[in-house]
């Protein structure tokens, strides 16, 4: 199993040399990606319950900063040699897909095929409002979107019509410096985003607040059921999973839906995901200063990810 951090491009700390830190960081240690979440816009008032925190509220006030994902992936493709550089995950309503295609296939010739496409529907409906973008057909929007992608990446004169989007011989050129294309991991932890990960996906990429490693199995199998029923190899979908993790510094209660614990806590904890076949874990260190998240990064680096290579 191999490890993925998630970079502070959110907050006030962000700015290009804590993002150049942190990647080289990751490299150093040697993580296997770094990852950046995507928002566009944070609305004062928001109603929509956010399903990847506790409390269910959005965890990142309004007045703070929230760089560009894809804006900050090229950057650090010259500021790094070997990680891999991953969004998590873009949200395909809120951009057209022949501009948002374009991006990720200039992003992963910049980097030389180091760029891993993490894509969603999204939730947030105040955003998609703000955005102008039809929060209700997400759904459909984005499984459209998907099938444009593969149009744009195998055909020479590409031409889609569809219910939401139409164009005839269009040139898409350069073509993903990786073959086929970028590996395109669909996150998404409902079953609704199972099936679109077993049509689609390279990889199921769930972010879970609390799961039991036998429940992420559960939703794997899911995943590949999806894949069979769409004429897929099941096996070409890897299980993957963004966790929050926080590392402290003496023993706690341990609940086999959280990531909370010592080196020696986490390494018994972590090994479970290993066991259900997770390939890739990206991990979110939930503390509140950047200091504070360097230091914990430095110390999973050293005492725990070692274990696991």
């Amino acid at each position: 199993m191999e490890f993925g951090v998630f970079l502070p491009i959110s907050g006030r700390a962000a700015g290009r040399e804590t993002l150049i830190e942190s990647a080289r960081q990751a490299e150093r240690l040697g993580f296997a990606a770094v990852w950046a979440a995507d928002r566009i816009i944070i609305p004062w008032q928001i109603e929509t319950p956010y399903p990847y925190s506790e409390g269910e509220a959005f965890i990142v006030p309004a007045d703070r900063p929230f760089l560009e994902p894809l804006t900050c992936l090229a950057f650090l493709a010259s500021a790094t040699e070997q990680i891999r550089l991953g969004i998590s995950v873009l949200v395909m309503p809120y951009r057209h897909p022949l501009y948002w295609a374009k991006i990720a296939t200039t992003l992963d010739r910049l980097s030389e095929g180091r760029f891993i496409l993490g894509v969603g529907v999204g939730w947030m409906a105040e955003e998609f409002e703000a955005l102008q973008a039809p929060f209700e057909e997400r759904g459909r929007i984005s499984d459209e979107q998907l099938d444009i992608l593969e149009v744009l990446f195998r055909e020479e004169r590409a031409s889609f019509a569809g219910d939401h989007y139409r164009f005839q011989q269009v040139a898409f050129y350069p073509k993903p410096t990786q073959h086929p294309r970028m590996p395109l991991w669909v996150g998404g932890e409902a079953a609704v985003a199972q099936r679109r990960a077993g049509r689609y996906g390279d990889a199921w990429f769930p972010y879970f607040v609390r799961v039991t490693t036998d429940q992420l199995a559960r939703g794997y199998a899911e995943v590949q059921r999806s894949a069979e029923t769409a004429g897929r190899d099941p096996g070409a979908v890897r299980l993957t999973c963004c966790r929050p993790i926080v590392l402290s510094d003496t023993p706690v209660e341990q609940r086999p839906d959280r990531l909370h614990g010592t080196s020696e806590q986490l390494l018994e904890a972590l090994k479970a995901y290993e066991d259900v076949g997770v390939e890739h874990l990206a991990l979110q260190f939930m503390v509140p200063r950047y200091p504070d998240r360097v230091e914990q990064v430095e110390r999973f680096g050293e005492e725990v990810l070692a274990e696991f290579t």
